[in-house]
């Protein structure tokens, strides 16, 4: 098992609709930069929190969920 695949287990708490992980992720899927921040109630739903208010745990989270998706390979074709 790589290390960016045992990251998504060791961060599976944060792995949620709108959190950390789950952010990361998408930021990386939608090609976007590296931004950490998360959505506590859900994506898109307020309040959204920036990496200043972020747990250091947390903003290792929203990183591993981006390198998973990078690795991952799986990008949203604009096409």
């Amino acid at each position: 098992m790589s290390r960016v695949r045992s990251e998504k287990e060791k961060y599976a708490k944060y792995d949620y609709h709108g959190g950390p992980f789950d952010r990361g992720a998408a930021d990386s899927y939608y090609w976007r930069g590296r931004d950490p921040h998360y959505y506590p109630n859900g994506t898109a739903t307020n309040p959204r929190i920036p990496k200043s208010e972020m747990t250091d745990e947390e903003i290792a989270a929203y990183y591993a969920g981006y390198d998973w998706n990078e690795e991952m390979g799986d990008k949203k074709d604009w096409g």
